[in-house]
């Protein structure tokens, strides 16, 4: 719908996607309020969790490309997030200082997260 069509735009009335109407052919709707705004970061944060896992296992198995296509998807949340407001503080740092098993230790619910070596920095004596 159109912004003349769209009575109370603030609930949720999606926009045209149809390939004449300018939409990518993807909408996403959002309601007024927070829950919008954490169901984003939510599936962003599934997203994140894959490209680590499938970033990990790149490095595993020494696949330059899978570890350059995943570093750079990493990065690329790591912007939305931030451009977002949502990504929680320590997902951020992981990701922000390329901990990247320590982001995926995050997402998994892991609460015994050693401090110390972020970003190549000797670890804290």
């Amino acid at each position: 719908m159109k912004g003349d069509d769209c009575p109370d735009i603030q609930h949720g009335c999606t926009a045209d996607t149809s390939p004449r109407g300018g939409g990518s052919g993807i909408a996403i709707t959002l309601k007024v309020g927070n829950s919008g705004i954490s169901f984003l970061i939510a599936a962003m944060e599934s997203q994140i969790k894959a490209s680590l896992i499938s970033l990990l296992d790149g490095i595993k198995r020494s696949d330059g490309a899978v570890v350059t296509r995943e570093m750079a998807r990493l990065d690329d949340f790591l912007a939305q997030g931030r451009s977002a407001g949502g990504l929680h503080p320590q997902l951020d740092h992981f990701l922000g200082n390329r901990s990247y098993a320590k982001a995926l230790m995050f997402l998994g619910g892991a609460t015994d997260i050693p401090a110390g070596a972020c970003g190549g920095r000797p670890a804290k004596g």
